[in-house]
């Protein structure tokens, strides 16, 4: 089990990096125009465009959320659940999910507005992949 644990975290951080800054999805408007937007492009231009609580928002579910149960499954690996990380990523794993889910609700309002064509790019694929990845891990480790 160990070993698996071992195998999951480095892909589940290199796939995290990966998916926060490629671009996740290709929106395609009035058929000449087209973006490639990375979660982290969409965090900044919502800050940048005035829209600094959804910025937030967004950041910190997607993002710092993430990153935490990441470090803190690393933590909760070297040491074995002999810390208190175990509790502290039982608490942010509530969260896991909503990240993903956000991604979604972005991606259908694209699709189903009729303004743009929407398609996914590797930056939600690593993402994902770095989604799974972490609660594979998470759960290994509570089982550990």
């Amino acid at each position: 089990m160990r070993l698996v644990i071992a195998f999951l975290l480095p892909i589940a951080t290199f796939s995290f990096a990966l998916g926060i800054t490629l671009p996740m999805m290709r929106l395609e408007k009035l058929y000449f125009l087209e973006e490639r937007p990375s979660l982290i492009d969409v965090i900044q231009g919502l800050w940048v465009e005035g829209d600094a609580a959804l910025a937030v928002v967004i950041a910190l579910f997607s993002v710092i959320f993430p990153a935490a149960k990441i470090a803190l499954t690393h933590v909760a690996a070297v040491t074995g659940g002999r810390s208190r990380s175990l509790a502290l990523l039982s608490a942010v794993s509530k969260w896991s999910m909503l990240d993903v889910m956000l991604v979604a609700l972005v991606l259908f309002a694209a699709k189903t507005s009729g303004l743009a064509a929407a398609s996914l790019l590797p930056g939600l694929w690593f993402y994902a992949g770095a989604t799974l990845a972490t609660a594979l891990a998470a759960m290994l480790c509570q089982r550990a």
